[in-house]
């Protein structure tokens, strides 16, 4: 399996592999005692749990970056927040990232508690039509730290996607921690018999971010994750006053656009650097509804309507490829 943060070592046989965690390309491989088990998902049998619960889940999108501080987590609040802009559509956002759970806060919903009923755990909702669940709604304060190993956080994203009582929903969003983990591994493989969509990958122009970009493609590929498109964020920043725009961070080897035609990959969209983003987050406000008519939220709208176009395709074709399978 690729290294945590890195590359697949050279002839990593993957994890359906019979002889994953086994070959001699995974010594000293550090995820060689996760892949040789077989991954969270052996013998579980959580796992059919699992996949009768997302069966009511029409699409599943994981949202992930190569590396922190992207804004992957205000992209993934910011998506969730556009599909629910459709009141026929029921939205989830399930936070992953364990030991960084920001989506409360960004969402408005920082101190909420769960609550239990005889169906399960109770998401919390932001709007009738918008409900998030994370870790951050199990710890006394904000500050608390999490400081937990792989096994105890593979066994709370089982509860979230077993225990949880999501419901009939369209979309369901997983905003992942940074990197090619323990949590990555464990939520595609607990999902993997229950179609996703896919991932969109988020990154910043400048070539530092790029690098890690690339390995997260490298997992995706290892895992057979279909890959829906690129974000890059915080691309330009267009002075309010004067009107004009620099690079706060240069694409000194072209940028997002460039890797995507380099790699054959889609790039969903541009987010230009608006200091109203961070203002919202803070404040747990929706971007959308507060500044309608900046250009990043344009740029939010045309991406969020790539993502339906591709999800809606997607659909067809599995729509297609069940009936034939009958």
């Amino acid at each position: 399996m690729a290294e945590a943060g890195g590359a697949a070592p050279h002839g990593c046989p993957g994890t359906s592999s019979a002889q994953a965690g086994r070959a001699a390309a995974c010594q000293g491989c550090p995820s060689r005692g996760l892949c040789a088990a077989g991954g969270p998902a052996a013998s579980d049998p959580a796992i059919e749990e699992i996949k009768e619960k997302m069966k009511i889940v029409k699409h599943k999108i994981l949202v992930l970056s190569g590396k922190g501080g992207v804004g992957k987590s205000t992209f993934s609040a910011h998506l969730a927040h556009g599909l629910a802009k459709d009141e026929t559509k029921q939205v989830a956002l399930l936070d992953i990232d364990i030991c960084g759970p920001s989506i409360p806060k960004i969402m408005g919903i920082e101190g909420e508690q769960v609550h239990q009923s005889g169906s399960g755990w109770s998401p919390v909702y932001v709007e009738e039509n918008l409900c998030v669940m994370s870790v951050g709604f199990l710890l006394s304060g904000p500050d608390d730290a999490v400081i937990w190993r792989g096994p105890k956080k593979n066994g709370m994203i089982k509860q979230f996607l077993r225990d949880v009582d999501w419901g009939e929903i369209d979309y369901l969003i997983v905003d992942t921690p940074p990197g090619t983990s323990d949590e990555h591994l464990s939520i595609v493989q607990y999902l993997s018999s229950s179609q996703i969509d896919g991932a969109v990958i988020i990154t910043t122009p400048q070539e530092v971010s790029l690098q890690d970009v690339r390995k997260e493609i490298n997992f995706c590929h290892k895992v057979k994750l279909p890959i829906i498109g690129v974000v890059e964020n915080m691309s330009g920043f267009v002075c309010p006053k004067c009107k004009i725009e620099s690079q706060i961070f240069p694409p000194t080897t072209g940028g997002a656009e460039k890797m995507c035609q380099n790699l054959n990959i889609s790039l969903l969209g541009k987010v230009p650097l608006d200091p109203q983003i961070g203002k919202s987050c803070d404040q747990g406000q929706s971007f959308f509804s507060e500044i309608p008519e900046s250009p990043a939220t344009s740029s939010y709208r045309n991406i969020i309507q790539r993502i339906q176009e591709y999800c809606g395709l997607h659909h067809s074709q599995e729509k297609r490829s069940n009936q034939g399978m009958e």
